[in-house]
Protein backbone atom coordinates (compact mmCIF):
# COMPACT_ATOMS: atom_id res chain seq x y z
CA UNK A 1 0.00 0.00 0.00
CA UNK A 2 1.43 3.41 -0.97
CA UNK A 3 1.68 6.26 1.52
CA UNK A 4 -1.17 8.06 -0.27
CA UNK A 5 -3.36 4.95 -0.10
CA UNK A 6 -2.40 4.42 3.55
CA UNK A 7 -3.43 7.98 4.39
CA UNK A 8 -6.71 7.63 2.52
CA UNK A 9 -7.51 4.34 4.29
CA UNK A 10 -6.63 5.83 7.68
CA UNK A 11 -8.86 8.82 7.02
CA UNK A 12 -11.74 6.62 5.90
CA UNK A 13 -11.41 4.43 9.00
CA UNK A 14 -11.04 7.22 11.52
CA UNK A 15 -14.09 9.08 10.23
CA UNK A 16 -16.04 5.82 10.29
CA UNK A 17 -15.01 5.29 13.92
CA UNK A 18 -15.94 8.86 14.82
CA UNK A 19 -19.43 8.37 13.41
CA UNK A 20 -20.03 4.80 14.55
CA UNK A 21 -19.03 5.35 18.17
CA UNK A 22 -20.79 8.64 18.80
CA UNK A 23 -24.23 7.10 18.34
CA UNK A 24 -26.91 9.73 18.93
CA UNK A 25 -24.40 12.31 20.20
CA UNK A 26 -23.93 15.26 17.86
CA UNK A 27 -20.61 14.99 16.00
CA UNK A 28 -19.58 18.48 17.05
CA UNK A 29 -20.14 17.65 20.73
CA UNK A 30 -18.35 14.31 20.40
CA UNK A 31 -15.24 15.59 18.61
CA UNK A 32 -13.25 16.05 21.83
CA UNK A 33 -13.34 12.33 22.61
CA UNK A 34 -12.09 11.13 19.23
CA UNK A 35 -9.49 13.89 18.96
CA UNK A 36 -8.49 13.41 22.59
CA UNK A 37 -8.10 9.63 22.21
CA UNK A 38 -5.92 10.13 19.12
CA UNK A 39 -3.81 12.63 21.04
CA UNK A 40 -3.52 10.30 24.05
CA UNK A 41 -2.30 7.48 21.81
CA UNK A 42 0.22 9.74 20.08
CA UNK A 43 1.85 11.14 23.22
CA UNK A 44 1.95 7.64 24.72
CA UNK A 45 3.78 6.17 21.74
CA UNK A 46 5.97 9.25 21.44
CA UNK A 47 6.95 9.03 25.11
CA UNK A 48 7.56 5.28 24.99
CA UNK A 49 9.82 5.72 21.93
CA UNK A 50 11.78 8.39 23.79
CA UNK A 51 12.21 6.20 26.88
CA UNK A 52 13.32 3.20 24.80
CA UNK A 53 15.86 5.38 22.96
CA UNK A 54 16.18 2.96 20.05
CA UNK A 55 16.93 -0.06 22.27
CA UNK A 56 15.03 -2.92 20.60
CA UNK A 57 15.35 -5.07 23.72
CA UNK A 58 13.46 -2.55 25.88
CA UNK A 59 9.67 -2.38 26.02
CA UNK A 60 8.73 0.60 28.16
CA UNK A 61 5.06 -0.44 28.23
CA UNK A 62 6.02 -3.73 29.90
CA UNK A 63 8.03 -2.18 32.75
CA UNK A 64 6.57 -1.83 36.26
CA UNK A 65 5.99 1.73 37.40
CA UNK A 66 8.24 1.04 40.40
CA UNK A 67 11.42 1.10 38.28
CA UNK A 68 10.94 4.81 37.55
CA UNK A 69 13.28 6.83 39.74
CA UNK A 70 12.83 10.57 40.46
CA UNK A 71 15.93 11.24 38.36
CA UNK A 72 14.50 9.38 35.35
CA UNK A 73 11.22 11.24 35.66
CA UNK A 74 12.88 14.64 36.07
CA UNK A 75 15.10 14.15 33.03
CA UNK A 76 12.19 13.00 30.87
CA UNK A 77 9.99 15.96 31.80
CA UNK A 78 12.77 18.43 31.03
CA UNK A 79 13.05 16.94 27.54
CA UNK A 80 9.49 15.95 26.61
CA UNK A 81 7.58 18.36 28.81
CA UNK A 82 5.47 15.67 30.54
CA UNK A 83 5.71 12.18 32.03
CA UNK A 84 3.66 9.01 31.51
CA UNK A 85 4.19 5.93 33.66
CA UNK A 86 4.15 2.56 31.86
CA UNK A 87 0.78 1.62 33.38
CA UNK A 88 -0.68 4.91 32.11
CA UNK A 89 0.25 4.35 28.47
CA UNK A 90 -2.57 4.18 25.93
CA UNK A 91 -1.69 0.62 24.92
CA UNK A 92 -2.04 -0.66 28.51
CA UNK A 93 -5.26 1.22 29.22
CA UNK A 94 -6.95 0.10 26.00
CA UNK A 95 -6.00 -3.54 26.65
CA UNK A 96 -8.24 -3.61 29.74
CA UNK A 97 -10.76 -0.95 28.67
CA UNK A 98 -13.57 -3.38 27.79
CA UNK A 99 -13.63 -4.99 31.25
CA UNK A 100 -12.58 -1.98 33.36
CA UNK A 101 -15.62 -0.92 35.41
CA UNK A 102 -13.84 2.26 36.53
CA UNK A 103 -12.49 3.22 33.10
CA UNK A 104 -13.94 6.74 33.17
CA UNK A 105 -12.43 7.64 36.55
CA UNK A 106 -9.14 5.87 35.74
CA UNK A 107 -8.81 7.90 32.54
CA UNK A 108 -9.55 11.14 34.38
CA UNK A 109 -6.84 10.27 36.94
CA UNK A 110 -4.30 9.45 34.21
CA UNK A 111 -4.97 12.70 32.36
CA UNK A 112 -4.66 14.66 35.60
CA UNK A 113 -1.38 12.89 36.37
CA UNK A 114 0.09 13.68 32.93
CA UNK A 115 -0.83 17.35 33.29
CA UNK A 116 0.44 17.52 36.88
CA UNK A 117 3.78 15.99 35.88
CA UNK A 118 4.73 19.31 34.22
CA UNK A 119 4.04 21.34 37.36
CA UNK A 120 7.02 23.54 38.20
CA UNK A 121 8.73 22.84 34.87
CA UNK A 122 9.11 25.18 31.86
CA UNK A 123 6.46 23.13 30.02
CA UNK A 124 3.78 23.67 32.69
CA UNK A 125 1.67 26.16 30.73
CA UNK A 126 1.95 24.10 27.53
CA UNK A 127 0.61 20.96 29.25
CA UNK A 128 -1.82 22.41 31.78
CA UNK A 129 -5.47 21.77 30.90
CA UNK A 130 -4.73 19.82 27.71
CA UNK A 131 -7.34 17.20 28.57
CA UNK A 132 -9.87 19.64 30.03
CA UNK A 133 -12.39 18.97 27.26
CA UNK A 134 -12.04 15.17 27.49
CA UNK A 135 -14.71 15.00 30.18
CA UNK A 136 -15.02 11.34 31.13
CA UNK A 137 -18.01 12.05 33.41
CA UNK A 138 -20.09 13.91 30.81
CA UNK A 139 -23.66 12.79 30.15
CA UNK A 140 -22.85 13.05 26.45
CA UNK A 141 -21.17 9.69 26.90
CA UNK A 142 -24.22 8.10 28.51
CA UNK A 143 -26.51 8.38 31.50
CA UNK A 144 -24.87 5.64 33.59
CA UNK A 145 -21.26 4.84 34.42
CA UNK A 146 -21.66 1.59 32.47
CA UNK A 147 -22.81 3.49 29.38
CA UNK A 148 -19.99 6.00 29.73
CA UNK A 149 -17.38 3.29 30.05
CA UNK A 150 -18.77 1.38 27.08
CA UNK A 151 -18.53 4.41 24.83
CA UNK A 152 -15.08 5.38 26.10
CA UNK A 153 -13.86 1.82 25.53
CA UNK A 154 -15.27 1.89 22.00
CA UNK A 155 -13.46 5.17 21.21
CA UNK A 156 -10.16 3.89 22.60
CA UNK A 157 -10.52 0.55 20.79
CA UNK A 158 -11.35 2.28 17.51
CA UNK A 159 -8.30 4.55 17.74
CA UNK A 160 -6.13 1.60 18.82
CA UNK A 161 -7.11 -0.35 15.70
CA UNK A 162 -5.80 2.38 13.36
CA UNK A 163 -2.60 1.21 11.66
CA UNK A 164 -0.04 4.00 11.89
CA UNK A 165 2.90 1.63 11.58
CA UNK A 166 6.00 1.79 13.81
CA UNK A 167 6.53 5.02 15.71
CA UNK A 168 9.26 6.60 13.63
CA UNK A 169 9.72 9.75 11.57
CA UNK A 170 8.11 8.18 8.51
CA UNK A 171 4.89 7.43 10.39
CA UNK A 172 4.63 10.34 12.84
CA UNK A 173 3.19 12.50 10.04
CA UNK A 174 0.28 10.08 9.76
CA UNK A 175 -0.85 11.06 13.26
CA UNK A 176 -0.76 14.73 12.38
CA UNK A 177 -2.55 14.13 9.09
CA UNK A 178 -5.26 12.09 10.82
CA UNK A 179 -5.80 14.81 13.42
CA UNK A 180 -6.01 17.53 10.74
CA UNK A 181 -8.39 15.37 8.73
CA UNK A 182 -10.67 14.93 11.73
CA UNK A 183 -10.63 18.64 12.56
CA UNK A 184 -11.38 19.61 8.95
CA UNK A 185 -14.30 17.16 8.77
CA UNK A 186 -15.74 18.40 12.03
CA UNK A 187 -15.33 21.97 10.78
CA UNK A 188 -17.03 21.18 7.49
CA UNK A 189 -20.01 19.74 9.36
CA UNK A 190 -20.20 22.41 12.04
CA UNK A 191 -21.74 25.19 9.96
CA UNK A 192 -20.69 28.76 10.72
CA UNK A 193 -18.68 27.85 13.83
CA UNK A 194 -16.44 25.53 11.81
CA UNK A 195 -14.80 28.42 10.00
CA UNK A 196 -13.91 30.01 13.32
CA UNK A 197 -11.34 27.40 14.28
CA UNK A 198 -10.07 25.83 11.07
CA UNK A 199 -8.75 27.25 7.81
CA UNK A 200 -8.90 24.73 4.94
CA UNK A 201 -5.47 23.36 4.08
CA UNK A 202 -5.47 24.56 0.48
CA UNK A 203 -6.05 28.18 1.61
CA UNK A 204 -3.62 27.78 4.52
CA UNK A 205 -0.96 26.73 2.05
CA UNK A 206 -1.38 29.92 0.03
CA UNK A 207 -1.35 32.12 3.15
CA UNK A 208 1.78 30.44 4.54
CA UNK A 209 3.60 30.78 1.22
CA UNK A 210 2.72 34.47 0.98
CA UNK A 211 3.98 35.19 4.51
CA UNK A 212 7.24 33.26 4.06
CA UNK A 213 7.90 34.23 0.45
CA UNK A 214 11.48 35.21 -0.29
CA UNK A 215 12.74 34.56 3.25
CA UNK A 216 15.44 31.92 3.53
CA UNK A 217 14.75 31.79 7.26
CA UNK A 218 12.39 33.43 9.74
CA UNK A 219 12.90 33.91 13.44
CA UNK A 220 9.38 32.72 14.32
CA UNK A 221 5.86 32.61 12.95
CA UNK A 222 2.79 34.04 14.68
CA UNK A 223 -0.99 33.80 14.36
CA UNK A 224 -2.94 36.28 16.54
CA UNK A 225 -6.20 34.32 16.09
CA UNK A 226 -4.80 30.83 15.70
CA UNK A 227 -7.89 28.61 16.04
CA UNK A 228 -6.73 25.00 15.97
CA UNK A 229 -3.27 26.01 14.73
CA UNK A 230 -3.80 24.86 11.14
CA UNK A 231 -2.24 27.97 9.60
CA UNK A 232 0.89 27.77 11.75
CA UNK A 233 1.35 24.09 11.01
CA UNK A 234 0.82 24.58 7.30
CA UNK A 235 3.96 26.74 7.38
CA UNK A 236 5.83 23.84 8.98
CA UNK A 237 4.50 21.45 6.35
CA UNK A 238 5.48 23.64 3.41
CA UNK A 239 9.02 24.43 4.35
CA UNK A 240 12.15 22.86 5.76
CA UNK A 241 12.32 22.94 9.55
CA UNK A 242 15.32 25.28 9.66
CA UNK A 243 13.37 28.09 7.99
CA UNK A 244 11.39 28.70 11.17
CA UNK A 245 14.15 29.01 13.74
CA UNK A 246 12.51 29.90 17.04
CA UNK A 247 9.13 28.27 16.81
CA UNK A 248 5.40 28.82 16.50
CA UNK A 249 3.36 31.39 18.42
CA UNK A 250 -0.39 31.86 18.59
CA UNK A 251 -3.23 33.24 20.67
CA UNK A 252 -6.80 31.93 20.77
CA UNK A 253 -9.85 33.25 22.64
CA UNK A 254 -11.89 30.02 22.75
CA UNK A 255 -10.75 27.59 25.45
CA UNK A 256 -11.69 24.39 23.62
CA UNK A 257 -10.02 25.56 20.41
CA UNK A 258 -6.95 26.64 22.38
CA UNK A 259 -6.62 23.07 23.63
CA UNK A 260 -7.06 21.74 20.08
CA UNK A 261 -4.22 23.99 18.91
CA UNK A 262 -1.82 22.77 21.59
CA UNK A 263 -2.70 19.13 20.88
CA UNK A 264 -2.22 19.83 17.19
CA UNK A 265 1.31 21.08 17.83
CA UNK A 266 2.26 17.92 19.76
CA UNK A 267 0.65 15.71 17.11
CA UNK A 268 2.81 17.35 14.45
CA UNK A 269 5.87 16.57 16.56
CA UNK A 270 6.48 20.18 17.59
CA UNK A 271 8.02 19.90 21.05
CA UNK A 272 6.77 22.08 23.90
CA UNK A 273 9.85 24.33 23.72
CA UNK A 274 9.19 25.09 20.03
CA UNK A 275 5.65 26.44 20.38
CA UNK A 276 3.85 28.93 22.58
CA UNK A 277 0.06 28.99 22.32
CA UNK A 278 -1.72 31.34 24.73
CA UNK A 279 -5.36 31.73 25.75
CA UNK A 280 -7.01 35.13 25.72
CA UNK A 281 -8.47 38.07 23.81
CA UNK A 282 -5.80 39.21 21.35
CA UNK A 283 -7.24 42.70 20.93
CA UNK A 284 -7.64 43.49 24.63
CA UNK A 285 -5.12 41.18 26.33
CA UNK A 286 -2.37 40.56 23.78
CA UNK A 287 0.44 38.14 24.59
CA UNK A 288 3.97 38.02 23.16
CA UNK A 289 4.80 41.73 23.47
CA UNK A 290 8.24 40.60 24.61
CA UNK A 291 8.55 38.14 21.72
CA UNK A 292 7.85 40.56 18.86
CA UNK A 293 8.76 41.34 16.16
CA UNK A 294 7.87 38.30 14.06
CA UNK A 295 9.27 37.66 10.59
CA UNK A 296 6.10 35.88 9.46
CA UNK A 297 2.48 36.42 10.52
CA UNK A 298 -0.47 34.40 9.23
CA UNK A 299 -4.06 34.86 10.28
CA UNK A 300 -7.71 34.20 9.50
CA UNK A 301 -9.37 36.32 12.21
CA UNK A 302 -13.15 36.34 12.76
CA UNK A 303 -14.95 38.48 10.18
CA UNK A 304 -16.53 41.73 11.38
CA UNK A 305 -16.74 40.62 14.99
CA UNK A 306 -17.84 43.19 17.58
CA UNK A 307 -15.32 44.63 20.04
CA UNK A 308 -15.22 47.37 22.68
CA UNK A 309 -13.52 49.88 20.37
CA UNK A 310 -14.16 53.53 21.25
CA UNK A 311 -16.11 52.53 24.38
CA UNK A 312 -12.66 52.12 25.95
CA UNK A 313 -10.97 55.53 25.54
CA UNK A 314 -7.59 54.10 26.58
CA UNK A 315 -7.36 51.99 23.43
CA UNK A 316 -6.61 54.98 21.20
CA UNK A 317 -3.33 55.28 23.14
CA UNK A 318 -2.48 51.60 22.62
CA UNK A 319 0.77 51.44 20.65
CA UNK A 320 -0.88 49.07 18.16
CA UNK A 321 -3.75 51.41 17.26
CA UNK A 322 -2.43 54.91 18.06
CA UNK A 323 -0.40 55.40 14.84
CA UNK A 324 -3.57 55.15 12.71
CA UNK A 325 -5.21 57.88 14.80
CA UNK A 326 -8.54 56.05 14.87
CA UNK A 327 -9.96 52.78 16.17
CA UNK A 328 -11.72 50.13 14.10
CA UNK A 329 -15.52 50.45 14.41
CA UNK A 330 -17.12 48.74 17.41
CA UNK A 331 -19.24 46.58 15.13
CA UNK A 332 -16.34 45.56 12.87
CA UNK A 333 -13.01 44.69 14.52
CA UNK A 334 -11.34 43.56 11.27
CA UNK A 335 -8.86 46.43 11.09
CA UNK A 336 -8.05 46.08 14.80
CA UNK A 337 -6.61 42.63 13.96
CA UNK A 338 -4.79 44.10 10.94
CA UNK A 339 -3.17 46.88 13.01
CA UNK A 340 -2.27 44.38 15.74
CA UNK A 341 -0.50 42.18 13.19
CA UNK A 342 1.28 45.16 11.65
CA UNK A 343 2.62 46.20 15.05
CA UNK A 344 3.99 42.70 15.68
CA UNK A 345 5.61 42.44 12.23
CA UNK A 346 9.37 42.76 11.80
CA UNK A 347 11.07 45.09 9.32
CA UNK A 348 11.97 42.15 7.05
CA UNK A 349 8.77 40.17 7.44
CA UNK A 350 5.35 39.77 5.87
CA UNK A 351 1.86 39.30 7.25
CA UNK A 352 -0.83 37.50 5.22
CA UNK A 353 -4.31 38.06 6.67
CA UNK A 354 -7.70 36.84 5.47
CA UNK A 355 -10.10 39.80 5.44
CA UNK A 356 -13.77 40.52 4.90
CA UNK A 357 -14.07 42.42 1.57
CA UNK A 358 -16.10 45.30 3.02
CA UNK A 359 -13.14 46.74 4.93
CA UNK A 360 -11.44 47.65 1.65
CA UNK A 361 -14.09 50.07 0.42
CA UNK A 362 -16.22 51.25 3.35
CA UNK A 363 -15.87 54.84 4.59
CA UNK A 364 -15.48 56.30 8.07
CA UNK A 365 -12.84 54.93 10.43
CA UNK A 366 -11.98 52.07 8.07
CA UNK A 367 -11.14 54.53 5.29
CA UNK A 368 -8.86 56.45 7.66
CA UNK A 369 -7.05 53.25 8.64
CA UNK A 370 -6.61 52.36 4.94
CA UNK A 371 -5.16 55.84 4.40
CA UNK A 372 -2.67 55.25 7.20
CA UNK A 373 -1.65 51.87 5.77
CA UNK A 374 -1.29 53.16 2.20
CA UNK A 375 0.46 56.44 3.04
CA UNK A 376 3.01 54.54 5.13
CA UNK A 377 3.48 52.02 2.32
CA UNK A 378 2.54 48.91 4.32
CA UNK A 379 0.12 47.35 1.82
CA UNK A 380 2.01 45.10 -0.55
CA UNK A 381 -0.84 43.13 -2.13
CA UNK A 382 -4.60 42.60 -1.94
CA UNK A 383 -5.84 39.30 -3.39
CA UNK A 384 -9.49 38.58 -4.18
CA UNK A 385 -10.29 34.87 -3.76
CA UNK A 386 -13.15 32.80 -5.13
CA UNK A 387 -16.36 32.42 -3.10
CA UNK A 388 -17.13 29.39 -0.92
CA UNK A 389 -13.53 28.43 -0.11
CA UNK A 390 -14.02 28.51 3.67
CA UNK A 391 -16.17 26.57 6.09
CA UNK A 392 -19.26 28.31 7.38
CA UNK A 393 -19.38 31.13 4.81
CA UNK A 394 -19.87 31.39 1.07
CA UNK A 395 -18.48 34.92 0.69
CA UNK A 396 -15.50 35.68 -1.52
CA UNK A 397 -12.88 36.89 0.96
CA UNK A 398 -9.62 38.75 0.36
CA UNK A 399 -6.06 38.22 1.53
CA UNK A 400 -4.20 41.33 2.67
CA UNK A 401 -0.40 41.10 2.51
CA UNK A 402 1.45 43.61 4.68
CA UNK A 403 5.15 44.42 4.38
CA UNK A 404 7.53 46.94 5.91
CA UNK A 405 10.20 46.54 3.23
CA UNK A 406 8.51 47.37 -0.08
CA UNK A 407 11.00 48.51 -2.76
CA UNK A 408 8.54 51.09 -4.18
CA UNK A 409 5.20 52.71 -3.36
CA UNK A 410 3.05 50.70 -5.73
CA UNK A 411 0.34 48.38 -4.39
CA UNK A 412 -0.46 45.11 -6.14
CA UNK A 413 -3.98 43.85 -6.75
CA UNK A 414 -4.65 40.26 -7.82
CA UNK A 415 -8.05 39.00 -8.96
CA UNK A 416 -7.92 35.26 -8.23
CA UNK A 417 -11.70 34.95 -7.98
CA UNK A 418 -11.77 32.71 -11.04
CA UNK A 419 -9.20 30.25 -9.67
CA UNK A 420 -10.98 27.33 -8.03
CA UNK A 421 -12.24 23.81 -8.54
CA UNK A 422 -15.85 23.17 -7.64
CA UNK A 423 -16.42 20.28 -5.25
CA UNK A 424 -19.57 19.00 -3.56
CA UNK A 425 -19.90 21.48 -0.72
CA UNK A 426 -17.02 23.90 -1.18
CA UNK A 427 -14.71 25.29 -3.80
CA UNK A 428 -11.01 24.47 -3.47
CA UNK A 429 -7.73 26.02 -4.57
CA UNK A 430 -5.57 23.55 -6.46
CA UNK A 431 -1.77 23.63 -6.36
CA UNK A 432 -1.75 25.02 -9.89
CA UNK A 433 -3.93 27.93 -8.76
CA UNK A 434 -1.58 28.65 -5.85
CA UNK A 435 1.43 28.56 -8.19
CA UNK A 436 -0.29 31.00 -10.54
CA UNK A 437 -0.95 33.44 -7.69
CA UNK A 438 2.55 33.09 -6.25
CA UNK A 439 4.20 33.63 -9.64
CA UNK A 440 2.51 36.99 -10.19
CA UNK A 441 2.94 37.93 -6.51
CA UNK A 442 6.68 37.39 -6.92
CA UNK A 443 7.07 39.16 -10.26
CA UNK A 444 4.61 42.01 -9.58
CA UNK A 445 3.91 41.90 -13.31
CA UNK A 446 0.73 43.39 -14.74
CA UNK A 447 -1.46 40.69 -16.28
CA UNK A 448 -4.63 41.70 -18.07
CA UNK A 449 -7.75 40.80 -16.08
CA UNK A 450 -5.61 39.20 -13.36
CA UNK A 451 -3.03 41.47 -11.71
CA UNK A 452 -2.24 45.16 -11.59
CA UNK A 453 0.34 47.16 -9.63
CA UNK A 454 -1.09 50.60 -8.91
CA UNK A 455 0.80 53.80 -8.04
CA UNK A 456 0.14 55.49 -4.71
CA UNK A 457 -1.32 58.59 -6.39
CA UNK A 458 -4.08 56.60 -8.06
CA UNK A 459 -5.13 55.00 -4.77
CA UNK A 460 -5.18 58.40 -3.09
CA UNK A 461 -7.30 59.80 -5.90
CA UNK A 462 -9.68 56.88 -5.41
CA UNK A 463 -10.25 57.77 -1.72
CA UNK A 464 -7.97 54.95 -0.59
CA UNK A 465 -10.29 52.30 -1.95
CA UNK A 466 -8.43 48.98 -1.90
CA UNK A 467 -11.02 46.78 -3.62
CA UNK A 468 -9.42 44.58 -6.24
CA UNK A 469 -12.30 45.21 -8.65
CA UNK A 470 -11.44 48.94 -8.64
CA UNK A 471 -8.07 48.28 -10.25
CA UNK A 472 -8.22 44.95 -12.08
CA UNK A 473 -10.63 45.04 -14.98
CA UNK A 474 -12.81 41.96 -15.02
CA UNK A 475 -12.75 39.92 -18.18
CA UNK A 476 -15.87 40.46 -20.28
CA UNK A 477 -17.29 36.97 -20.62
CA UNK A 478 -20.33 38.10 -22.53
CA UNK A 479 -20.78 36.70 -26.02
CA UNK A 480 -19.39 38.98 -28.74
CA UNK A 481 -22.20 40.00 -31.08
CA UNK A 482 -21.64 40.84 -34.78
CA UNK A 483 -24.10 43.71 -35.30
CA UNK A 484 -24.02 43.50 -39.12
CA UNK A 485 -24.73 39.78 -39.07
CA UNK A 486 -27.43 40.26 -36.43
CA UNK A 487 -29.18 42.93 -38.54
CA UNK A 488 -29.08 40.66 -41.59
CA UNK A 489 -30.61 37.81 -39.56
CA UNK A 490 -33.33 40.16 -38.26
CA UNK A 491 -34.16 41.24 -41.83
CA UNK A 492 -34.40 37.61 -42.96
CA UNK A 493 -36.59 36.78 -39.97
CA UNK A 494 -38.90 39.76 -40.61
CA UNK A 495 -39.19 38.81 -44.30
CA UNK A 496 -40.01 35.23 -43.34
CA UNK A 497 -42.66 36.44 -40.87
CA UNK A 498 -44.22 38.64 -43.58
CA UNK A 499 -44.24 35.68 -45.96
CA UNK A 500 -45.94 33.49 -43.36
CA UNK A 501 -48.52 36.16 -42.64
CA UNK A 502 -49.39 36.44 -46.34
CA UNK A 503 -49.74 32.66 -46.55
CA UNK A 504 -52.00 32.62 -43.48
CA UNK A 505 -54.10 35.47 -44.89
CA UNK A 506 -54.54 33.56 -48.16
CA UNK A 507 -55.64 30.43 -46.29
CA UNK A 508 -58.11 32.43 -44.19
CA UNK A 509 -59.49 34.17 -47.30
CA UNK A 510 -59.93 30.81 -49.07
CA UNK A 511 -61.74 29.34 -46.06
CA UNK A 512 -64.02 32.34 -45.74
CA UNK A 513 -64.78 32.26 -49.51
CA UNK A 514 -65.72 28.59 -49.37
CA UNK A 515 -67.99 29.20 -46.43
CA UNK A 516 -70.07 31.67 -48.47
Amino acid sequence: MTSIQQRAELQRRIWQIANDVRGAVDGWDFKQYVLGALFYRFISENFAAYMEAGDDSLRYAELPDSVITPEIKDDAIKTKGYFIYPSQLFVNVVAKAGSNESLNTDLAAIFASIEASASGYPSEQDIKGLFADFDTTSNRLGNTVKDKNARLAAVLKGVADLDFGPFDAAHIDLFGDAYEFLISNYAANAGKSGGEFFTPQHVSKLIARLALHGQTSVNKIYDPACGSGSLLLQAKKQFDEHRIEDGYYGQEINHTTYNLARMNMFLHNVNYDKFNIQLGNTLLEPHFADEKPFDAIVSNPPYSVKWVGSDDPTLINDERFAPAGVLAPKSKADFAFVLHALHYLSAKGRAAIVCFPGIFYRGGAEQKIRQYLVDHNYVETVIALAPNLFYGTTIAVNILVLSKHKPDTRTQFIDASGLFKKETNNNVLLDEHIEQIMAVFDSKADVLHFAQSVPLERIRANDYNLSVSSYVEAKDTREVVDIVQLNAEIKRTVARIDELRRAIDAIVEEIEGGAQ
